[in-house]
């Protein structure tokens, strides 16, 4: 313990590296400025200009100096220096703001800092009860918020049982439960609780939790395109009216095939670009242009008049009766041009979305109307981010009652 000096005569900066240690080392440890002056046995000001870097203003209307910027141990955690410079700045009144640019931080960093850390019940902010906070506060792994809710993790399981995307799923609690932030997840933790090693809240086989069945994330490879074999002429895609393109009207189709393996069974798939909405044609083991205009001829009279503008395809052979079909169904038939899947972007994503029930390599006649059906079903109930998160069949539904 330092005693008073009874000699109180100017002694020079360097002989008071022992005062100025034993002080500094007081204040760190949450001592105020006065008692770690009189602890050590120095004056006020003296003190005062050792913390601060300048002399004390007590007492003088002067504008007051900026302290020395604390270095931060990393750009991420404030530093115990930095959470007793908030101390100190917040006792004179300073706005948060300012206090954010005097130590070259964020304004977003410096309020959660405090309101995060202050004393819980009386509010004041003292930096070695805050930096006792945040270092408890700390550690991982920590129980994810999956882990924590029961209720949250058997709404997103039952939603992963229908093939619910994580965006799809997030978007959707959100949605149906605007009150309850609790039931609030982010996609990316769904896919944390299902990836992550230590968490598993949501661990199962992969195949069966998400409906690519990945084990990591990969873009898609597109397909080869078909090169037009028509004899009948072609109306191109650049003819189509620009109603189409905007998706305002509805009643404009994008259709294509999913084939089977060995080229031997298919699948026609039909997709509303205004609602998305999905409907599976039945072919079984024959795609002849023949066979795909019934069954499209069939699929379309199903459909209001209103529902039926336009049908988009790619240059497939299996559209060799194209005008058979425009005929019978009053529909007109847009072309799109060789090697653009992307002028049909609805219809592939849902090719894309349906090979996790029909995958490629597989026979697709085994698949009856009935089970077609059923798939299509599960499609139309899954909300959409491009629909404000309504589904398909919500969609189609709305515009069936405004047009009755």
């Amino acid at each position: 313990m330092f005693e008073i000096r009874q000699d109180r005569s100017p002694q020079g900066r360097k002989k008071l590296h022992a005062e100025r240690k034993a002080y500094l080392d007081l204040v760190a440890q949450g001592v105020g400025t006065a008692e770690a002056c009189r602890i050590v046995g120095i004056n006020p000001r003296t003190g005062h200009r050792w913390r601060h870097g300048r002399a004390s203003q007590a007492g003088r209307k002067t504008e007051r100096q900026p302290p020395a910027r604390p270095t931060p141990s990393s750009g991420r955690f404030l530093t115990p220096d930095e959470r007793i410079t908030i101390a100190d700045l917040l006792r004179e009144r300073r706005s948060l703001r300012s206090i954010a640019a005097e130590m070259g931080r964020s304004p977003s960093t410096i309020s959660r800092e405090v309101r995060r850390n202050a004393h819980p019940a009386s509010g004041a902010y003292r930096p070695h009860a805050a930096q006792a906070r945040a270092d408890a506060r700390r550690p991982r792994p920590k129980t994810g918020k999956m882990g924590a809710n029961p209720e949250l993790r058997a709404l997103v399981q039952d939603m992963l049982d229908r093939k619910h995307s994580p965006e799809q799923i997030s978007r959707r609690l959100r949605r149906d439960h605007p009150d309850r932030p609790e039931l609030h997840v982010t996609h990316e933790t769904i896919y944390q609780a299902l990836y992550v090693q230590g968490r598993g809240e949501l661990r199962r086989e992969l195949a069966r939790a998400l409906r690519t069945g990945r084990t990591v994330r990969k873009p898609r490879r597109t397909g080869g395109q078909r090169q037009p074999r028509f004899t009948h002429p072609m109306v191109m895609i650049s003819d189509r009216p620009a109603e189409v393109e905007d998706r305002a009207v509805p009643g404009h189709w994008e259709g294509d095939l999913i084939i089977g393996g060995d080229q031997k069974s298919a699948i026609a798939t039909l997709v509303e670009r205004t609602t998305r909405y999905v409907l599976l044609v039945h072919l079984g083991r024959s795609r002849t242009a023949e066979h795909v205009a019934d069954a499209l001829i069939a699929a379309m009279n199903t459909l209001p008049a209103h529902l039926k503008r336009s049908l988009t395809w790619d240059q497939g052979s299996e559209m060799g009766l194209h005008h058979r079909f425009s005929m019978a169904a009053d529909m007109p038939v847009y072309f799109c041009d060789p090697h653009s899947p992307w002028q049909r972007g609805s219809n592939e994503n849902t090719n894309g979305l349906l090979r996790q029930y029909f995958p490629k390599g597989s026979d697709l006649a085994v698949h009856t109307p009935d089970e077609l059906a059923a798939v299509a079903a599960e499609l139309n109930g899954r909300p959409r981010k491009t629909l404000g998160w309504d589904t398909p069949a919500e969609r189609l539904a709305k515009l069936l009652a405004e047009a009755s």
